[in-house]
């Protein structure tokens, strides 16, 4: 049996540089940044009250049916619009599915709760001065939102996108940190090459803005600069950089056999050439080497069938702090050598398991135009960072990129995707 060639009919974006495709490009050709300051940050006292927020967001505009919103935390909300974005722009609400054949893949972690939700439970559990964790099931839980947890589980997204679409065929929630959103391309792009699909909505949500997000990883690798420009504090592989500028953001993209997607009579955008994940052993030190990040990326040209000069450029994890950049780009240089490099998250920040997703569709974007989308904040050149970094949008003649995320455990995953 042949194998399935799987390509990519529709994209749709939500985040902070913009809603839909048209938005996010404007800003990324303007060399825009999203990262701006966060009033409900500084209002709390936080070390770096910025980010990259969706500013301008209505989840009525994009979300049906409207009762649904209300079971859904904000991710929920974003992952769900960008997903309408993706359908919209497949065309697919002008094709007879069949829903048997059509599954959703996404990714996300964890969701946390907006703090104002727990007040009152927790006001009414702390009454008494002595600490008594069962007033807290026989009292405070009777304050809470009855469907309080369904807004928060991270394979909800998901979920609302097969109900709301009547794809009845495989769903599934990757949580794998950073790689998560590549994770769940590749596993997308597997289902309808294993021929348990046709067509698969596949893409990823985060936010890293949540006030207990930043309690419960205590500021970590977060930059802390006192910028009166916050939008210059993101600076993958500079020599300046400082650390991880954290925001929010959802990106899904529909994959279709070619077949079917010749059948229904749809241009696709570019085809996915391959995907692979590897990892190396650095849970207790979170201090990889980069080797699985190499391996990769070998792996993902073999599986595609090109070699290093096929790729035009490289779409980088590039978080901008002092650990990683080194790791990620001394391996690109040794695989594909001076192929030029792209960071999107300089635009918008750390987007957590949306940031990968979100990533791909600026430079799926950037194929379309025919350049490499510019990375942000790129003045001082690292020794110890030896990649080719465009500043402005740089034409590319090759016709094939590869997106990269990797985690400070020790994940790597490597998509390469081609043009039609």
């Amino acid at each position: 049996m042949a194998v399935r060639e799987i390509v990519i009919t529709g994209l749709g974006i939500v985040s902070p540089i913009g809603v839909g495709r048209d938005e996010v490009w404007d800003a990324v050709t303007a060399r825009r940044s999203g990262v701006r300051p966060l009033p409900h940050l500084a209002s709390a006292g936080w070390l770096a009250p910025f980010g990259g927020q969706v500013s301008g967001f209505d989840p009525k505009e994009l979300i049906q049916p409207r009762k649904s919103i209300k079971v859904m935390s904000r991710e929920i909300q974003l992952a769900c619009a960008a997903a309408e974005l993706a359908w919209q722009d497949a065309g697919l609400s002008e094709t007879k599915l069949d829903p048997d054949r059509f599954g959703v893949i996404g990714a996300a972690g964890l969701l946390y709760c907006e703090l104002e939700e727990l007040r009152i439970p927790f006001t009414e559990w702390v009454k008494r001065e002595d600490f008594d964790i069962h007033r807290w099931s026989r009292e405070a839980m009777g304050e809470m939102y009855p469907l309080w947890m369904l807004k928060y589980l991270p394979n909800m997204p998901a979920c609302h996108i097969g109900i709301r679409y009547n794809a009845r065929g495989p769903n599934n929630t990757i949580a794998e940190g950073d790689v998560s959103s590549l994770l769940a391309v590749a596993e997308g792009a597997d289902v309808i090459r294993r021929d348990l699909a046709d067509v698969m909505i596949v893409g990823g949500t985060g936010s890293r803005l949540s006030v207990a997000d930043f309690m419960w990883h205590a500021g970590a690798r977060l930059a802390l600069e006192n910028s009166d420009d916050p939008s210059t504090v993101c600076r993958p592989f500079d020599a300046h950089r400082s650390g991880l500028v954290y925001g929010e953001g959802a990106a899904h993209i529909v994959l279709e056999s070619r077949e079917h997607a010749e059948c229904r009579g749809v241009r696709p955008l570019a085809r996915v050439a391959s995907a692979a994940c590897r990892m190396e052993p650095t849970a207790e030190s979170c201090r990889p080497t980069g080797a699985a990040i190499r391996r990769a990326m070998r792996a993902a040209l073999a599986a595609a069938g090109l070699e290093s000069f096929h790729i035009g450029h490289v779409n980088a994890h590039g978080c901008s702090t002092r650990e990683d950049d080194p790791i990620e780009s001394q391996a690109i240089r040794e695989i594909l050598g001076n192929v030029p490099v792209t960071a999107p998250k300089s635009f918008f920040g750390h987007l957590g398991p949306g940031s990968g997703i979100v990533e791909l569709v600026i430079s799926l974007l950037g194929m379309q135009h025919g350049v490499v989308p510019p990375t942000l904040n790129y003045q001082t050149p690292d020794p110890e960072c030896p990649v080719n970094v465009p500043t402005e949008p740089r034409p590319v003649d090759q016709r094939a990129f590869m997106a990269l995320n990797h985690n400070p455990t020790g994940q790597a995953a490597a998509v390469v995707i081609t043009a039609m």
